[in-house]
């Protein structure tokens, strides 16, 4: 596997995003295990701009969506409209046909709209009154919403939350980061000139490398424990299910392979446990009332649970 390809990936992102090396590393996570990736914060802090760069460094289509309620399935997925110099119908491809896509404020449109995208990221396909047309190669779903402003929202069912490989937030950047926004667009936007240093294809040779990496018998150990006890907290109301230990081995892959190695240790897990299981937990709603977040609760149990050596 290409090691130095994703590290050229980073790096050239953050030629235009200051800061935020975790949260790029995750972007990069999810998309070497060929998942999709949700964003959830606050407006202004340069999501739009990830998925730009990131669309920008891999030589990909990029398409954006700002969902409202009045966005239907057929404005994500596409339509057939009938031409009338040939007298047959036509395949309008809709913003699903790209290589990264950004769905901006998903929260924000109607759930049959929302379910609309579950075959285009499950499947890599969309089916449009009764025939199927594939989706490019590699395809990566980006999509934000803003966990404060609630009003006019329609919070996405458990069933489609379990679909993202990962929950980012980028966080406010820090006093020094501020001042370094501020010097790097002061004469410009730096995304006009950033080029690309790999292209689709080498991102989906990547992605079936990612597949080779090793996992030990003790490092799959600790993630089923690590799942199952999500299972048996007490202040848990719902936990992970076995897509959550799939979507830990998946993304412990894809982290080796970013590090340079060939197996996955059990630092690995521990680095990803909160991004990639936080949106698959529910609490109980006296948890819930106190203020606890599912975050706290995966913090404790990774502190509470041994690691046998993993065996590389």
């Amino acid at each position: 596997m290409n090691f130095k390809l994703c590290e050229d990936i980073i790096e050239n992102i953050s030629r235009v995003i200051v800061g935020k090396r975790k949260a790029i590393e995750l972007l990069l996570v999810g998309l070497l295990a060929d998942g999709h990736v949700l964003l959830e914060d606050v407006p202004g802090l340069g999501k739009t701009l990830v998925a730009k760069s990131l669309a920008r460094s891999i030589n990909g289509t990029f398409r954006r969506i700002q969902f409202t309620p009045d966005i239907l399935p057929a404005d994500v997925t596409g339509f057939n409209i009938y031409d009338q110099r040939t007298g047959q119908f036509s395949f309008q491809p809709g913003p699903v046909m790209t290589n990264i896509l950004l769905a901006d404020e998903i929260n924000r449109t109607i759930p049959r709209t929302q379910s609309s995208l579950l075959e285009s990221m499950e499947e890599r396909q969309v089916t449009i009154e009764g025939k199927t047309y594939p989706l490019p190669h590699p395809f990566f779903v980006m999509a934000t919403q803003n966990p404060i402003e609630l009003e006019g929202t329609f919070t996405l069912p458990e069933a489609q939350l379990d679909r993202f490989l990962l929950k980012i937030r980028l966080g406010y950047p820090d006093r020094d980061e501020e001042i370094a926004i501020l010097e790097r667009f002061q004469e410009g936007d730096p995304l006009r000139h950033l080029e690309a240093v790999a292209d689709p294809l080498q991102v989906v040779e990547s992605q079936q490398a990612r597949k080779a990496i090793r996992i030990s018998g003790p490092v799959r150990e600790y993630i089923a424990d690590v799942v199952r006890a999500t299972r048996n907290h007490p202040s848990l109301r719902l936990g992970a299910s076995p897509r959550g230990s799939l979507a830990l081995m998946r993304t412990g892959q894809a982290l080796a392979a970013l590090r340079g190695r060939e197996y996955v240790l059990p630092d690995d897990i521990k680095y990803l446990v909160v991004p990639v299981l936080s949106h698959r937990l529910i609490l109980k709603e006296e948890e819930r009332m106190r203020g606890e977040t599912p975050e706290d609760y995966l913090e404790k149990i990774i502190s509470q649970i041994p690691v046998s050596a993993p065996i590389t």
